[in-house]
């Protein structure tokens, strides 16, 4: 990460590299999630250079796995899939991502980078080699373009598919517990929210009370927003989670097709997803950590080793 950031920096020209280099201490900058089609900091894509532009695609690509990678794209594309189908309105286009990187990546002291747009927002922060990863946002409108019935396009379709799997493994009691709401929220209940905030109730089901095949089924609809994450960055996450009591709350009715919204909180782990608008067809779904995102855990550790004379502190 650190050598792909360097690498962006240096493809840009004076003013892009103004746009896009920032205070790490600039909290509020830093601590930023915007995946609506509103104004955001930093450098846009479409501005810059060719070299510029994949140097800004490979270090996004350091913060994901090859399939997130490629729903990453999809999304991106669906941009202009979006501004055809609004009859070429709102000027949405695939070059409206931006990029930020907040302090020095190559100087030892802790950096942060984000690559943001409509649907898509990727934060890393790193300290002494170790990276915080979160939060990751993914969206998708339209969530499904078909013809004839068949699906053409559906970028985000393991998000929901797994998840209706997980309800059918639980059985009718199951299901009973985890419907916390007939209908969903607008939104994830997150939003662009700089804090995760506390868990949010009701909590629905625990995976203490499923069965093995429901267990089997929610352990794979979390490791499918882990695997996100390159397999370097996702392998700790995954074994903490392991060990942890889960909880699974659906909001909405459970006909395909209809709006509905769903999370997953454990140990430090937050997952929403939502297909809320437009008669179920546009999705977001984010992987929050709500006592560390934005690197909250690699700060406080490096501000403990800081405080320690004896340099006894541990970071990560």
């Amino acid at each position: 990460m650190s050598r792909a950031a360097s690498a962006l920096l240096n493809a840009l020209d004076e003013r892009q590299r103004d746009l896009a280099a920032h205070s790490f201490e600039d909290g509020k900058a830093r601590r930023w999630l915007e995946y609506r089609p509103n104004p955001r900091p930093g450098a846009c894509l479409a501005e810059l250079s060719p070299p510029a532009r994949k140097a800004a695609h490979r270090l996004l690509a350091t913060a994901l796995s090859d399939s997130a990678y490629a729903q990453a794209m999809a999304i991106i594309a669906l941009e202009e899939t979006l501004d055809r189908l609004e009859g070429w309105q709102r000027n949405r286009h695939g070059g409206d991502y931006w990029i930020s990187i907040f302090g020095d990546p190559g100087d030892g002291d802790p950096w942060a980078w984000r690559f943001e747009g409509h649907h898509l927002s990727v934060s890393m922060t790193l300290d002494a080699g170790l990276v915080s990863p979160a939060p990751v946002f993914f969206g998708a409108n339209p969530h499904r373009v078909s013809y004839a019935g068949r699906t053409v396009s559906r970028p985000l379709a393991p998000e929901e598919d797994l998840a209706r799997a997980l309800l059918d493994a639980m059985g009718p009691d199951g299901r009973a517990g985890a419907v916390v709401a007939d209908q969903a929220p607008y939104d994830i209940r997150t939003g662009t929210s700089p804090s995760a905030g506390p868990r949010i109730e009701p909590l629905g089901i625990s995976s203490l009370r499923l069965g093995p095949s429901a267990r089997a089924a929610l352990s794979q609809l979390v490791a499918l927003y882990l695997d996100r994450l390159p397999p370097e960055l996702a392998t700790p996450e995954q074994t903490r989670v392991a060990e942890s009591e889960l909880h699974f709350a659906w909001e909405g009715p459970l006909i395909p097709g209809t709006r509905h919204y769903y999370r997953v909180q454990g140990d430090d782990l937050l997952i929403e997803y939502d297909n809320t608008t437009d008669d179920g067809n546009h999705a977001h779904t984010v992987l929050r950590r709500p006592r560390s995102d934005f690197g909250e855990d690699l700060l406080t550790a490096h501000l403990r080793q800081e405080h320690d004379p004896a340099g006894r502190g541990t970071v990560g």
